[in-house]
Protein backbone atom coordinates (compact mmCIF):
# COMPACT_ATOMS: atom_id res chain seq x y z
CA UNK A 1 0.00 0.00 0.00
CA UNK A 2 1.62 3.37 -0.80
CA UNK A 3 2.79 6.01 1.71
CA UNK A 4 0.10 8.42 0.52
CA UNK A 5 -2.95 6.45 0.97
CA UNK A 6 -2.26 4.75 3.97
CA UNK A 7 -1.94 8.61 5.80
CA UNK A 8 -5.09 9.47 3.93
CA UNK A 9 -6.94 6.61 5.36
CA UNK A 10 -5.31 7.37 8.71
CA UNK A 11 -6.20 10.77 8.54
CA UNK A 12 -9.75 9.74 7.57
CA UNK A 13 -9.98 7.24 10.32
CA UNK A 14 -9.00 9.82 12.99
CA UNK A 15 -11.52 12.66 11.79
CA UNK A 16 -14.42 9.95 11.95
CA UNK A 17 -12.90 8.96 15.44
CA UNK A 18 -13.26 12.77 16.61
CA UNK A 19 -16.31 13.23 14.82
CA UNK A 20 -18.53 10.24 16.82
CA UNK A 21 -16.93 10.96 20.29
CA UNK A 22 -18.09 14.80 19.35
CA UNK A 23 -21.30 13.78 18.59
CA UNK A 24 -21.18 10.88 21.60
CA UNK A 25 -20.42 14.39 24.00
CA UNK A 26 -23.10 16.43 21.85
CA UNK A 27 -25.85 13.86 23.17
CA UNK A 28 -24.71 12.85 26.53
CA UNK A 29 -24.39 16.58 27.57
CA UNK A 30 -27.24 18.10 25.63
CA UNK A 31 -29.63 15.26 26.28
CA UNK A 32 -30.47 15.16 22.31
CA UNK A 33 -32.17 12.41 21.37
CA UNK A 34 -30.78 10.01 18.63
CA UNK A 35 -33.48 11.15 15.53
CA UNK A 36 -32.26 14.81 16.66
CA UNK A 37 -28.41 14.13 15.64
CA UNK A 38 -29.86 12.42 12.33
CA UNK A 39 -31.97 14.93 11.46
CA UNK A 40 -28.87 17.21 11.83
CA UNK A 41 -26.08 15.24 10.54
CA UNK A 42 -28.91 15.09 7.23
CA UNK A 43 -29.21 18.91 6.98
CA UNK A 44 -25.24 19.08 7.45
CA UNK A 45 -24.69 16.74 4.03
CA UNK A 46 -27.66 18.38 2.26
CA UNK A 47 -25.83 21.64 3.12
CA UNK A 48 -22.70 20.00 1.58
CA UNK A 49 -23.62 18.27 -1.15
CA UNK A 50 -23.39 20.27 -4.80
CA UNK A 51 -27.00 18.88 -5.93
CA UNK A 52 -30.01 21.57 -4.32
CA UNK A 53 -33.45 21.50 -5.07
CA UNK A 54 -33.04 25.89 -5.66
CA UNK A 55 -29.82 25.93 -7.12
CA UNK A 56 -27.22 28.54 -6.19
CA UNK A 57 -25.42 28.87 -9.45
CA UNK A 58 -28.41 29.93 -11.81
CA UNK A 59 -30.45 31.92 -9.26
CA UNK A 60 -27.80 33.83 -6.93
CA UNK A 61 -28.46 34.48 -3.46
CA UNK A 62 -32.38 33.27 -3.96
CA UNK A 63 -30.85 29.40 -4.20
CA UNK A 64 -29.70 29.94 -0.62
CA UNK A 65 -32.93 30.11 0.62
CA UNK A 66 -33.60 25.92 0.39
CA UNK A 67 -30.75 26.03 2.74
CA UNK A 68 -31.64 28.11 5.41
CA UNK A 69 -35.38 26.60 5.28
CA UNK A 70 -33.23 23.12 5.64
CA UNK A 71 -31.22 24.78 8.69
CA UNK A 72 -34.24 26.77 10.80
CA UNK A 73 -36.39 23.30 10.22
CA UNK A 74 -33.96 21.20 11.84
CA UNK A 75 -33.03 24.16 14.32
CA UNK A 76 -36.52 24.15 15.20
CA UNK A 77 -36.99 20.25 15.30
CA UNK A 78 -34.12 19.64 17.39
CA UNK A 79 -35.63 22.30 20.05
CA UNK A 80 -38.28 20.77 19.79
CA UNK A 81 -36.87 17.44 20.93
CA UNK A 82 -34.89 18.64 23.58
CA UNK A 83 -37.69 21.03 24.93
CA UNK A 84 -40.06 17.34 25.18
CA UNK A 85 -37.44 15.90 26.95
CA UNK A 86 -36.84 18.39 29.35
CA UNK A 87 -40.61 18.47 30.01
CA UNK A 88 -40.34 14.78 30.38
CA UNK A 89 -38.06 14.30 32.54
CA UNK A 90 -39.28 17.17 34.73
CA UNK A 91 -42.64 15.56 34.98
CA UNK A 92 -40.83 12.14 36.44
CA UNK A 93 -40.52 10.07 33.38
CA UNK A 94 -37.59 8.48 32.76
CA UNK A 95 -36.09 8.54 29.56
CA UNK A 96 -32.93 6.75 30.21
CA UNK A 97 -33.18 3.37 28.42
CA UNK A 98 -34.78 3.39 24.69
CA UNK A 99 -38.31 2.43 24.70
CA UNK A 100 -38.73 1.97 28.16
CA UNK A 101 -40.44 5.12 30.02
CA UNK A 102 -41.06 4.43 33.89
CA UNK A 103 -42.36 6.78 36.43
CA UNK A 104 -39.46 7.46 39.19
CA UNK A 105 -41.52 6.33 41.57
CA UNK A 106 -42.94 3.32 40.08
CA UNK A 107 -40.30 1.34 41.19
CA UNK A 108 -40.52 -2.88 40.81
CA UNK A 109 -39.08 -4.38 44.29
CA UNK A 110 -39.52 -8.04 42.77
Amino acid sequence: MPDWLRTTLLIVGVLGLLVVMVLGYVMWRYRIPPRGLIAMGAAAVYLVLPIDVVPEAVLGPLGLVDDAGVTVAVVLFVYKLVKAHRILSDGGVDLGRLGRRTLHGDRDSA
